[in-house]
């Protein structure tokens, strides 16, 4: 049984870079923003940030949640440090698991701007990627998603290093992937940009659900759909790429007491 992460793990903040000191907040903060939405899976999933040269240096170091805690657990400083090769590098106590570190892995080294790399199993996320059809361009939310969204094949589960030049082959620039019979992931060049997308995805996983329970549903034409992936904006990095909607989200979640205590420790 693992203790509390407060007692495994001190703070980090003077002792490492501000940068990665920085990137730890933002990261702890999203997994407590993740539990705050019900995007959990008991200890499962993942999200990971890629650290800026500034404190690697030019290695490909990244940050991943510590196996064994729920995302309402996770802090600044008991987030996991390792590099491409699973090796933990901040002394933490706490394992890797080598389901999430093998994508996680090679989207941060294959894609340059994979700066971020969210991966759900929600109820509707794993219900879409098993339906044969996948996403439906079907309502305002996938809408925004047009020419997006890529597709992977069930290869099991994620811990084979060989299945990460199909998942790169699979994805190639898309930034919203199912990963069929799986769930859903995202990266991008910020978080709030990956976040952004997921939160984009899942909803329009979310009102497909709904739809189709009911009949049959109105398609969008394609035209439409790149306009409005075009008009939206929500994605692209001039307009904010999601950082007003994440910042408002932490917010309401610093209000919960019982999730956000301890966080930024």
């Amino acid at each position: 049984m693992f203790p509390t992460p407060q007692a495994v793990v001190p703070s980090l903040q003077a002792r490492v870079h501000p940068d990665e000191w920085q990137t730890r907040l933002q990261l702890a903060a999203c997994y407590r923003v993740f539990a705050m939405l019900g995007w959990t899976e008991m200890i499962y999933n993942h999200i990971t940030v890629r650290l800026p040269d500034s404190v690697t240096g030019g290695e490909k170091h990244f940050l991943i949640n510590p196996f064994g805690l729920h995302y309402s657990e996770v802090t600044a400083s008991n987030l996991v440090k390792i590099n491409l090769q699973g090796e933990v590098l901040d002394g933490s106590p706490y394992k890797v698991n080598p389901a999430g570190f093998v994508v996680h892995a090679t989207l941060h080294d294959g894609l340059d701007t994979a700066h971020c790399v969210m991966h759900t199993h929600t109820t509707a996320g794993v219900s879409v990627a098993c339906l044969k059809d996948g996403l439906s361009q079907s309502n305002f939310y996938s809408a925004q998603l047009h020419d997006m969204v890529a597709y992977h094949d069930f290869e099991g589960i994620t811990i084979h290093a060989d299945e990460g030049p199909r998942v790169l082959q699979s994805i190639g620039t898309r930034q919203a992937v199912i990963l069929r019979n799986h769930g859903l992931l995202t990266w991008g060049e910020t978080l709030p940009q990956t976040f952004a997308i997921l939160w984009t995805l899942q909803r329009a996983c979310e009102i497909q659900l709904a739809t189709q329970s009911m009949g049959a549903a109105i398609p969008v034409p394609e035209a439409v759909a790149a306009r409005c992936t075009r008009d939206a904006l929500q994605f692209n990095p001039n307009h904010g790429a999601g950082e007003d909607v994440f910042e408002a989200l932490v917010r309401q979640m610093d209000r919960n007491v019982v999730l956000s205590a301890g966080w930024r420790t």
